[in-house]
């Protein structure tokens, strides 16, 4: 049974990588994200805690990009307080805790996981530590606060790094 879940979680990260047709390596992480529609709140965040230019320098990263109807279960009055000039530092806070150094395709995460019994933990730019995890039969990311995002999809390739697509926004 966990060898099927295994194969399971390694086929999803493998032929999971439909709907976004941003597969052209000459775009940066920015440009990717600015051209998905699902990720017109991500983009409005990132340039709110000025972190465009850091995502479009040379990398690599790895970012775990929230769509849209994660962000929107955010409290809103919340998350527009997020987005004012006096909340940049905060805001940067939780849009690098998305981000990993270099480059991390599905693949890895799937052998991370396989060498980790199930888990495998990143060290996201902010400092701080998240845990990729198979559950359910999907791989998910697991914030400090024991709260989980699935990937679901994997290994969009960008000029200086990787995009993986998650449901919720993960909080460090």
């Amino acid at each position: 049974m966990k060898k099927l879940l295994f194969l399971l979680a390694s086929a999803v990260f493998f032929f999971g990588t439909t709907a976004v047709n941003a597969q052209n390596n000459t775009k940066n992480i920015v440009e990717i994200a600015a051209s998905v529609d699902d990720f017109s709140t991500l983009v409005t965040a990132l340039k709110a805690a000025d972190l465009v230019g850091a995502l479009q320098g040379d990398g690599p990263f790895t970012v775990f990009a929230p769509v849209n109807s994660g962000f929107a279960k955010i409290d809103a009055t919340a998350f527009n307080s997020l987005l004012q000039p006096e909340n940049k530092e905060k805001l940067s806070g939780i849009l690098t805790y998305h981000v990993v150094s270099g480059k991390i395709a599905a693949a890895d995460v799937v052998n991370a996981l396989k060498a980790g019994n199930g888990k495998a933990e990143l060290t996201t730019l902010n400092g701080s530590t998240l845990t990729a995890v198979e559950k359910d039969g999907g791989i998910f990311l697991m914030d400090q606060s024991g709260n989980y995002s699935k990937i679901t999809k994997t290994d969009v390739m960008a000029s200086n790094g990787v995009i993986h697509i998650i449901e919720d926004v993960v909080m460090p």
